[in-house]
């Protein structure tokens, strides 16, 4: 199984941490594709343009994509709405923070499976749901 991951990278590094305790916890189901959402650093020697088709190409070879969408970024709302045109498994995981949920076009979405957590274990046990439902 092949998954991209998707989170907050210009929008937002507060939970890289997060991000990287989730990748590595779903590489217990497949190949994460795109493990440097993760890292600690962002790596700026790349153009906008080669960004773009890197993350592209990533989302057309993987089987499913998970988002984190607790930070609201325009990356992750355009990935996903490209994830649903190319006909991907999307699941959205968010936290409601400070009393914002994530945007209604993802939540109300039937293309897109959404669920709210509290935290890291319950992240793991939404994980175990969603790839024993294939």
């Amino acid at each position: 199984m092949k998954i991209y991951f998707s989170g907050s990278i210009r929008g937002g590094r507060q939970d890289a941490d997060l991000y990287k305790r989730l990748i590595d916890e779903l590489k217990r189901y497949g190949t994460v594709l795109t493990e440097h959402i993760g890292s600690d650093t962002v790596d700026d020697s790349k153009t906008d343009r080669q960004i773009h088709e890197e993350d592209m190409a990533w989302l057309r070879e993987s089987d499913i994509v998970i988002a984190e969408g607790s930070t609201p970024s325009l990356g992750v709302g355009y990935e996903i709405g490209r994830a649903i045109e190319m006909r991907k498994r999307v699941v959205c995981l968010y936290r409601e923070v400070g009393g914002k949920a994530v945007s209604a076009m993802i939540n109300g979405s039937p293309d897109v499976e959404c669920f709210t957590y509290s935290g890291y274990s319950e992240a793991v046990d939404i994980f175990l749901k969603i790839f024993s439902d294939k």
